[in-house]
């Protein structure tokens, strides 16, 4: 089965599987970051968590203004996944939706600068 809307950019049920098994075990950053974005906290947006989108999972997404939000840990500073991550980046990219990036350590050591930095890319739409 494959959901085609305009939010989820056909995934399919596999990837709705995959997203829902990683909500249960989210990591200490999208935790922290969840708290501030969830319930329209942060300028009365909804944010969605490990959200759907073609054949990737975002850790968040908010369609009013087609941001995905991407947390990093130590993992993709490897050249591998980097590259990896660009790619992926890339397509997500071309489906009209900005993709912002945070190191895991932005979320936890600065999150105001991180809520700051999400607030003014949504005000600025």
């Amino acid at each position: 089965m494959v959901k085609i809307d305009n939010m989820y950019y056909g995934s399919n049920s596999f990837t709705f599987q995959k997203a829902e098994e990683l909500r249960k075990h989210m990591t200490k950053a999208e935790l922290i970051l969840w708290e501030e974005l969830r319930n329209k906290k942060l300028l009365g947006l909804k944010f969605r968590r490990q959200h759907p989108i073609s054949r990737f999972i975002a850790d968040f997404y908010c369609h009013k203004h087609k941001l995905v939000i991407e947390l990093d840990g130590e993992i993709h500073l490897k050249n591998d996944v980097a590259i990896n991550d660009k790619k992926r980046e890339d397509e997500i990219k071309s489906l009209g939706i900005t993709v912002l990036r945070f190191k895991n350590n932005e979320i936890i050591n600065h999150l105001e600068s991180v809520l700051q930095q999400i607030s003014n890319f949504c005000n600025a739409q």
